[in-house]
């Protein structure tokens, strides 16, 4: 297969200039996800006092050691309940990620009750939904560590509500698709809460820690006036022995993340196949090493980057066989190789014109035809605009590429590079679209449209109003608007914005591309292996 040639000088200075501002843009993600563990770990004292473990320690010591965690939506929630950017905490009171347990990977939540107590935030509703979500796609065991004071009632708010009710259904519809749900009972489930080791599989609970009701004492007191302690009516000794909500009783954290464990380990999940191995093979590897990813990508979208680039740092040995390289050349597509997988690559070197788009489309369904998994790496401004592009049927051309995006029948996995623009984020597997995943680079841009071109576009309209109504154009006020309007959309179109609300499972180090498109690659291809033994209804207690 022919050998991407670079064309980068890694001495140069306008490499070292790239690099330089990527690398200050992840340790400006690196910080917030400090901001959110260092908010977390303020709790540390009153843990240590109960014989608790904080929420990243019981993450940790659930997790086989050494083996990958790829954390998911770590920033979500930020800039979201406190629009300062200098005190919002990301993370949305969760942690969320893909780790191997017992020799299993597993999708694992853990709520962060250093925080509020672990009390469900807006974000963290959403980001445990996505987790769920991405459970049932992949089929990969649920594993849940609960210690969550509730919904927030000061923050209270009725859709929230309604829809949280989806976090209840997505657990019976995992216990009925035959994916095992496992929760771990740290301290409070309380109200609709106490559902999620209702309505899981395995319970384990800590003695002494563990609550479980519908109503808490205060509660219980205020509606029907009956007194009763935490224990007589959620504690874990009293669900293991009389009500068989738990089926184990341990000691303290630590023991009952070694049950979860041991349980993952009796259930042979991966019996069908152990996880591929994502060691570094060297005869595999790019000739164009990974870690230049820092400095090969300009962070302004405006800059033109052959995308060409990106894929030889990415791709087993460099090497890409162009598809179509010279019908619609501003739409790359082509095959390549990930740890020794085959995928399909669709990315952008310039605007989709008709004839990428109708490349893209051919390519997209021969992939589909192969079952050979989509990578959509995300760097364009949109279709096409203009007489001759409208004539040339972009509009007919766009709709059959996104009708090949949204009917795929092999995975996708989209990446955000640079810009996205417009429809392109659709063309080009947005989020809407249903990936597997969906991840971003910390120098992405996504919005309807640049934020110069939305100002431009109302200084259009509002000069023609002016104009027809025989009013002079106030150039202040106009100029005002201009840069509120920039103003907002360079705001919203940040990547650690975008991220903040969900818009990607995870702000990434370009340098960690290769192993973490490799990781959700092979999710996929285990996913498409593993055979599932539904039941009508998830497993219930008697």
């Amino acid at each position: 297969m022919p050998v991407i040639e670079s064309r980068i000088d890694p001495t140069s200075a306008a490499f070292a200039e790239r690099r330089a501002g990527m690398l200050a843009l992840v340790e400006r993600l690196r910080a917030l996800e400090a901001r959110s563990a260092a908010a977390s770990a303020k709790s540390k004292p009153l843990f240590d006092k109960r014989g608790q473990l904080l929420p990243r320690e019981r993450v940790a010591r659930l997790l086989d050691p050494g083996a990958p965690w790829l954390e998911l939506s770590s920033l979500a929630g930020w800039l979201v309940d406190d629009p300062n950017p200098d005190t919002s905490v990301p993370g949305g009171g969760m942690i969320n990620g893909i780790g191997t347990v017992g020799g299993t990977r597993c999708v694992i939540t853990a709520s962060d009750a250093g925080i509020d107590a672990g009390a469900i935030q807006h974000m963290g509703r959403e980001k445990l939904l996505r987790a769920q979500e991405i459970a049932l796609q992949n089929k990969l065991p649920f594993v849940q560590l609960i210690e969550s004071a509730g919904a927030n009632l000061l923050k209270y708010q009725v859709d929230g509500f309604v829809h949280g009710g989806r976090i209840f259904y997505n657990l019976a519809r995992l216990s009925a698709e035959g994916i095992p749900v496992v929760a771990v009972v740290h301290g409070s489930s309380t109200a609709g809460g106490a559902y999620m080791p209702g309505l899981s599989d395995y319970v384990v609970m800590v003695r002494g820690r563990a609550r479980a009701f519908l109503a808490g004492p205060p509660l219980l007191k205020a509606a029907t006036g009956e007194i009763a302690t935490d224990e007589e009516l959620g504690g874990g000794e009293m669900h293991a022995t009389v009500s068989g909500l738990g089926e184990y009783l341990a000691d303290d954290d630590a023991d009952g993340l070694r049950i979860a464990r041991e349980l993952m380990v009796r259930l042979q999940w991966d019996a069908q196949g152990a996880p591929a191995s994502l060691a570094d093979d060297p005869s595999l590897e790019p000739i164009h090493p990974p870690h230049e990813l820092a400095g090969t990508m300009p962070l302004d979208f405006r800059q033109p980057v052959d995308m060409h680039e990106v894929i030889a740092r990415i791709v087993d040995r460099s090497e890409f066989l162009d598809f179509g390289a010279d019908y619609g050349p501003a739409t790359v597509c082509g095959h390549a190789s990930l740890y020794g997988r085959p995928i399909g690559i669709v990315t952008n070197n310039g605007p989709l014109d008709p004839a990428g788009a109708t490349k893209a489309t051919h390519f997209i369904q021969s992939c589909c035809q192969s079952g050979i998994p989509l990578l959509y790496l995300q760097n364009t401004t949109g279709y096409i605009v203009g007489r001759a592009s409208e004539q040339a049927g972009m509009i007919k051309h766009g709709s059959k590429m996104i009708q090949a995006v949204a009917n795929a029948n092999v995975p996708s996995i989209t990446l955000m590079c640079g810009a996205s623009f417009g429809a392109g984020n659709y063309g080009m597997c947005g989020r809407a679209y249903g990936p597997r995943f969906v991840f971003a680079w910390p120098n992405a841009r996504t919005a309807v449209m640049g934020g110069e071109q939305a100002a431009l576009v109302m200084r259009i309209v509002a000069e023609g109003g002016a104009k027809r109504r025989g009013l002079p154009v106030d150039e202040a006020q106009l100029a005002a608007v201009e840069q509120k309007i920039v103003a907002s959309f360079d705001r919203q179109s940040d990547a650690f914005y975008t991220s903040g609300r969900l818009l990607d499972d995870g702000v990434i180090d370009p340098r960690d591309t290769r192993r973490v498109l490799g990781l959700a690659f092979e999710l996929c291809r285990s996913a498409a292996r593993r055979t599932l033994r539904p039941v009508q209804f998830g497993v219930a207690r008697p």
